[in-house]
């Protein structure tokens, strides 16, 4: 997947409000349910892109960051969370 920058990140999740706004406004008129699940689908997968850049930078970032540094305190804080993280997101 491709890297997003802040900007990026904002300029998709608006996509997706608008998308969100689109379904609402497709269960109001009463469409047909299988378009509705298709948009739906879309959206997941646009927020699972979003929700993959942020950790990436994460990882990139701050976690690497705090490798590279002296305390073993926050390298373990910082493995913890990517752990943590990576339960929370299998259940």
């Amino acid at each position: 997947m491709q890297k997003m920058g802040h900007f990026e990140q904002i300029e998709f999740l608006r996509k997706i409000e608008g998308q969100i706004k689109g379904v609402q406004k497709m269960i109001e008129e009463g469409r047909y349910c299988i378009d509705i699940l298709v948009q739906l689908h879309s959206i997941v997968g646009a927020i699972t892109k979003v929700e993959y850049n942020i950790f990436r930078k994460h990882i990139e970032g701050c976690v690497v960051s705090a490798l590279k540094g002296r305390s073993e305190r926050e390298k373990q804080k910082k493995i913890g969370e990517v752990i943590d993280l990576i339960e929370r997101f299998r259940k």
